[in-house]
């Protein structure tokens, strides 16, 4: 019986403190730019950066980006930064239990399928493409772009110096597009939802285009400050169209979506797909145009085969 009741307790540790409230109490902060939804980025003045979620019995867990090792429930995370024994992780944690809406009012975090947790992880320990070989010498991506406001953290680099691409849905980060010289893939495990650029609140304009590397061509081809840029991969499932209609329904009012998709009869069924979903939003004053490249296949072919001016800057998408 008192076994029992140990390992009840011991569950209701896991699941009733909010691990972010229990370390931040031990030095680390919320890094809200980082951040989405069901996924808390903290990070430590030693270095340290963690990534909190809840699983799907609903324990917050957690992992480092820095030793692969360095994961698990509040149990571990005491464990390995506490160096106490098993008694003494207890008398730590009972009086947190309950506190941590009276001390850091985080959002919720909603449970994570294995799935999930198992794409987050991987891309948890990419770093953000501030340069990139095959994006900026096979695509012809001028670096001002990927070093943008507007694209900061939106692409990464993995260990195999893949060029990556987030995907997101309503609850986060379902998956991740792989891009490098002769070679696309997707997360293992992973699921479409859209590929996003930064948002600000002046935006007026949605250029969606059917890969991440058109909409960063078209962002260098046609600088404009007041524009996102999103991509959904290929195929537009039905589930993307109703992330493309949540999308275009973010917008600010008298806003344009713009379909920037290839120049074939793909891109324009594409293209078809995205004004549907713009009209599902119910707002008539939200735009909807066709944009598609003339002479050229897509917005990176054109990029390509009509380079910027030798020693041309196009300006900044977005300053924050």
């Amino acid at each position: 019986m008192k076994a029992r009741m140990f390992d009840q307790e011991l569950d209701s540790f896991k699941t009733s403190i909010d691990l972010r409230a229990f370390a931040a109490g031990q030095g680390y902060s919320l890094d809200r730019r980082e951040s989405w939804r069901g996924s808390s980025v903290m990070r430590h003045a030693n270095g340290d950066k963690i990534i909190v979620k809840r699983d799907a019995d609903g324990h917050y867990v957690y992992f480092s980006v820095r030793d692969e090792s360095d994961h698990g429930t509040i149990i571990d995370f005491a464990q390995n930064r506490l160096r106490l024994s098993l008694g003494e992780i207890r008398r730590t944690l009972r009086p947190w239990i309950g506190r941590h809406a009276a001390i850091l009012p985080y959002p919720p975090l909603e449970p994570t399928p294995k799935d999930r947790m198992k794409v987050e992880r991987a891309y948890g320990r990419m770093q953000d493409a501030k340069t990139h070989a095959y994006l900026e010498g096979e695509r012809a991506i001028p670096a001002v772009i990927l070093q943008s406001a507007r694209f900061a953290g939106y692409i990464r680099i993995d260990a195999r110096q893949n060029a990556v691409f987030p995907h997101f849905d309503a609850q986060g980060l379902c998956g991740y597009e792989i891009k490098n010289k002769n070679f696309i893939g997707f997360s293992p495990g992973g699921s479409k939802g859209l590929w996003l650029s930064r948002e600000a609140p002046e935006d007026d304009r949605l250029v969606l285009c059917e890969s991440a590397v058109d909409a960063l061509s078209y962002a260098a081809l046609f600088p404009e400050g007041r524009s996102r840029y999103g991509s959904f991969a290929g195929q537009i499932s039905p589930t993307q169209r109703e992330w493309i209609r949540a999308t275009a329904a973010r917008l600010p009012f008298n806003s344009t979506v713009v379909a920037a998709t290839d120049s074939d009869a793909a891109g324009e069924k594409l293209s078809d797909i995205v004004r549907e979903a713009v009209e599902l939003t119910g707002r008539n004053e939200l735009a909807h145009v066709l944009h598609r490249p003339a002479g050229y296949k897509d917005w990176n072919d054109q990029l390509a085969k009509r380079p910027l001016r030798s020693g041309a800057r196009p300006r900044e998408p977005f300053v924050a």
